[in-house]
This record gives C-alpha cells, sequence and structure tokens, in this order.
C-alpha cells in the first residue's frame, strides 16, 4: 500500500522578496518522512486572495493532505483563513473557543484582545483547532487542510501537536555513499543500478572538495534489507565512503 501524500503552500510577500527565508518545508518534509507521508508539491504563493484560493482548490484536490505556512496573524495581509473559508465553501467567523484561548492569553500578559488581535480567532465553520501553546493563536485543520503559522517556532509547535492525529505510512529510508567520482563517470552504471533495484529511489548531489569533484549518491526507500544490499552493491562498484 502506498504511503498518504501532502503538499504545502506557503504564504507570504515577504518569502517571495527574499526579505526572510522559508524554513518550514524544511522541517516539514523531515517530519512528514519520519511518519511515511510522502510529501510531493511545495507552492510559494503571494499574499493575493484569489490566486491563495485557487492554489488551495488546485492542491487539496491532489493530494491526501495540504498544509498552510503563513497568513493567520492579526494584520490586513493575513487572509489565509478568508481564502480557506472560500476555496472550501465555508463561513468564516469569530469562534468562541479560539477567543477564549486568545483572551487568556492577552489577559496574563496585561495586553488588551483588541480588534487586531481577534482577527486570529475567526476559524472557519467546521474546523478543529490546532494548539499553539507559544503565542496562544491557533491554528485549524478543515478536512484535509492544516493551516498553520509562520513564524518557525510556532509552526514547528503546531507540526508537533498536528501530527500525532494524522495516519501516516511506511517511513522513508536513506543510506548515502560519498565517492571522489563526478556524476559524467557514474552516471552509467548507477542508471544500471536503478534500473536493478526499480523498487528503491537513487539520486546524486555532486560537490567539489579542495579542486575535486565528487558526488554523494543517495539510496531511498521502505524496506532496510532493500537498501542495504543496493548499498553493497554501489560500494563494489564505486568505492567511496558510507555517511
Amino acid at each position: 500500500m502506498s504511503n498518504p501524500t501532502a503538499a504545502i503552500l506557503i504564504i507570504g510577500d515577504e518569502i517571495l522578496s527574499g526579505r526572510t527565508r522559508d524554513a518550514n518545508m524544511h522541517y516539514l518534509a523531515g517530519e512528514l518522512t519520519r511518519i511515511g507521508i510522502d510529501l510531493c508539491e511545495a507552492r510559494f504563493i503571494a499574499d493575493r486572495h484569489a490566486d491563495i484560493v485557487a492554489a488551495i482548490r488546485a492542491l487539496n484536490g491532489a493530494y491526501d493532505h495540504l498544509f498552510t505556512s503563513g497568513g493567520i496573524g492579526p494584520t490586513h495581509d493575513d487572509i489565509t483563513a478568508d481564502a480557506v473559508a472560500e476555496a472550501l465553501g465555508v463561513r468564516l467567523g469569530v469562534r468562541a473557543d479560539a477567543r477564549a484561548l486568545l483572551q487568556a492569553h492577552y489577559d496574563r500578559s496585561g495586553l488588551e484582545l483588541n480588534e487586531a488581535r481577534l482577527r486570529m480567532a475567526r476559524i472557519p465553520d467546521g474546523a478543529r483547532l490546532i494548539d499553539n501553546p507559544i503565542s496562544a493563536a491557533p491554528g485549524f485543520s478543515l478536512g484535509n487542510v492544516h493551516v498553520m503559522a509562520g513564524v518557525p517556532n510556532i509552526f514547528q509547535a503546531m507540526v508537533a501537536g498536528l501530527l500525532p492525529q494524522l495516519t501516516g505510512g511506511s517511513p522513508l529510508l536513506s543510506q548515502t555513499l560519498r565517492v571522489m567520482q563526478g556524476e559524467g563517470v557514474i552516471a552509467a552504471p548507477l542508471a544500471a543500478l536503478a534500473a536493478e533495484f526499480s523498487d528503491l529511489s537513487f539520486g546524486s548531489y555532486p560537490f567539489i572538495l579542495n579542486g575535486a569533484y565528487g558526488t554523494n549518491l543517495v539510496v531511498r526507500g521502505q524496506a532496510a534489507a532493500r537498501l542495504d544490499q543496493a548499498m553493497v552493491r554501489m560500494v563494489d562498484l564505486f568505492g567511496g565512503v558510507r555517511g
């Protein structure tokens, strides 16, 4: 049986302008790999409502899970909740449980729950809240769409709370062999090896070390014994150092 599939939609002008470097896709990919959900697509999109709506409709229909990052804060350009509600055809409004979480947080902080902050309590009808142990403002899941903050430490905390609720498959395992040969030298025998082990995935990633060409060969799959067999064959073919 194949693993569940997923996509991530990274939302925000600050990412596309280069002002902010995205870390959330990389983190999510590692966590999904660990529990056996295959991240198949990552898409970056600006803070444009119609474009976000279209992307959500395309991705949530194509994959078992869609994760979003960014756009659920208190400012005018935080429009992800609005876009999710429109894309999935449900009403969006301030919800009592989300408001209570924010009220308690700001009471503890001695701050006012003003209209801007109250925007973060707007949740689509039928959604389940995703806990935010850092700043209280929740994310939410609606069907197979999981909406989370863009701030990396908050995103990671939300992922930690969400993933135990999802059903994964077989974790993807990998092994690496470093060889001091260029890709042009190893390409043909590597292709033959990939055909021999067609149930595994092979990748080659070149580097230059002290002026010499080398390649990291990575083999991935779900069966540890098959990975071991493939690694033995690669060492026989190329030598190198296992990583």
